[in-house]
């Protein structure tokens, strides 16, 4: 009898010791793991029913509030500027959780008890909130919707001193309301229309989440790899092609529209010679360009502060090995090469920053209930691109670009516009048409990228008849330019 009662209290004591064991590790060790699971309803149902800090711009336009709702859940999230900023701000949805902006500062947002911090906190038992300001202004944005109007494309512009983003636009684009509704059924309906059943997909932000063959935008990188790595070539005339045969190849490389074109780097990029910058690429070799790709920031995640920030690529070197068509078509930006707009506003950043590229951020700063700054984003180098040479000299080949080359329809009277077109076929005679550029060349206040897609057009010119008046536009309203 004493024995099995020993074996019991050992058996009970085991399972003492595991129960013990699994409390600890689901309050302590899993606690935040599962607080944040979107399947956790109690946090869902008590984060949507507490107060909720505001997120404006900074020009003191709200684009996102809570308000009293009347029901069981206390406060209702609205988003007064609709499609504007819908795909900065994202959604704070009982079904579908947190997007954009609501996502990455969800904690900042998030009401909580009163910290003790002035007198009259003794006296309340209040939840405070912290409110967003971000570095975009309504005008700006407003400004970048309207320039690309119908089409489908995004537009990025940033200040490429301080990574601040000052506009960004894709279209189509959405209003995040529906999806924050309490009236459960009929947000599970607004999702059908906006993503299931939606295939123009207005929720995805294409600006920073979607990647593109990037054309001819490219060959800023190509060009700043040869003044970096093999600066011999940029002393190479190449010779007056249309074509040009490829090594392993029965299919001719040619250049848009049957142009003929040739010479020394600059007049390369001016005109935008692919059967130039081609060579260059063979000639530049692979460990090269891809080393001055990884610089600028390919096949890298860009530090920006949204969630799901799709990473531009470039192939790795070893890739190329018994390939070289493909060396050749990458460095023109085609083959499998992909960048976002967000990624070719950055490279035009780091041009006009003198080789240095700053992480780009949303965050202006974070204030709480008594008006005190609690976080800011501070300005701060990601990336060391190239150097301030190459920087300079590849300024001022892109200043040529839109005087007397591709861009011309990016200049701005009484500014210098420093850019480069880029077209990238899809389908047809359909093209991706590209633009970057910044201004002033010679004291770079801002950078923009704009793609416009599925444009029929078969030349280089395409880029600079699409998408060069869109960042013009854009350029000069970030200017006060009239």
């Amino acid at each position: 009898m004493n024995r099995r009662i020993r074996q019991l209290g050992v058996v009970l004591s085991l399972l003492f010791i595991v129960l013990f064991v699994q409390l600890n590790n689901v309050q302590v060790l899993q606690a935040s793991k599962l607080q944040d699971d979107p399947r956790n309803n109690r946090t869902a149902v008590r984060d949507f029913s507490s107060p909720r800090g505001t997120i404006q711009t900074a020009d003191g336009t709200v684009i996102a509030q809570s308000v009293p709702s009347g029901d069981d859940y206390k406060q209702l999230r609205q988003y007064p500027q609709g499609e504007l900023f819908g795909q900065i701000t994202g959604y704070f949805s009982f079904n579908y959780g947190n997007e954009g902006l609501e996502k990455t500062y969800n904690k900042e947002l998030t009401g909580k008890k009163y910290t003790l911090k002035h007198i009259g906190d003794l006296l309340t038992d209040q939840v405070q909130t912290d409110n967003v300001t971000i570095t975009m202004t309504r005008q700006l944005q407003q400004v970048a919707k309207d320039a690309l109007g119908t089409k489908r494309g995004s537009v990025v512009a940033l200040n490429p001193k301080t990574g601040e983003i000052l506009a960004m636009y894709s279209n189509p684009s959405y209003d995040p309301s529906p999806l924050a509704g309490h009236d459960f059924a009929a947000v599970t309906q607004a999702w059908k229309g906006l993503v299931t059943n939606n295939p123009d997909k207005p929720t995805l932000p294409r600006a920073y989440r979607e990647s593109y063959p990037p054309g001819s935008t490219f060959k800023v990188v190509t060009s700043s790899a040869a003044y970096d790595r093999k600066p011999e070539l940029t002393q190479r005339s190449y010779p007056q092609l249309s074509s040009m045969a490829l090594p392993l190849s029965n299919k001719p490389l040619r250049n848009f529209g049957g142009e003929v074109c040739g010479g020394k780097l600059p007049e390369l990029l001016r005109v935008s010679c692919n059967t130039g910058f081609a060579q260059m690429g063979m000639d530049m070799g692979a460990n090269n360009l891809a080393a001055e790709a990884n610089a600028f920031g390919f096949n890298q995640v860009p530090p920006l502060d949204e969630p799901s920030v799709a990473k531009s690529t470039f192939p790795t070197a070893a890739s190329f090995k018994g390939r070289t068509p493909f060396l050749a078509y990458s460095a023109i930006g085609q083959a499998d090469v992909s960048a976002t707009p967000l990624q070719m506003a950055l490279v035009a950043a780091g041009i006009a920053n003198g080789g240095v590229i700053m992480k780009p951020h949303l965050l202006k700063e974070v204030r709480d209930d008594h008006g005190d700054v609690v976080d800011s984003g501070n300005p701060a180098e990601w990336l060391r691109a190239t150097s301030p040479d190459t920087a300079q000299q590849m300024t001022q080949n892109m200043v040529n670009v839109a005087q007397s080359g591709t861009a011309t329809a990016a200049r701005i009277p009484g500014v210098q516009v420093a850019a480069k077109t880029g077209t990238a076929q899809t389908h047809g005679d359909y093209i991706n048409a590209w633009l970057v550029s910044f201004a002033p060349a010679n004291d770079p206040k801002v950078a923009v990228a704009v793609i416009v897609e599925n444009q029929l057009g078969v030349g280089e010119a395409t880029g600079g008849r699409i998408a060069a008046p869109i960042a013009q536009t854009v350029m000069k309203a970030a200017l006060g330019a009239s």
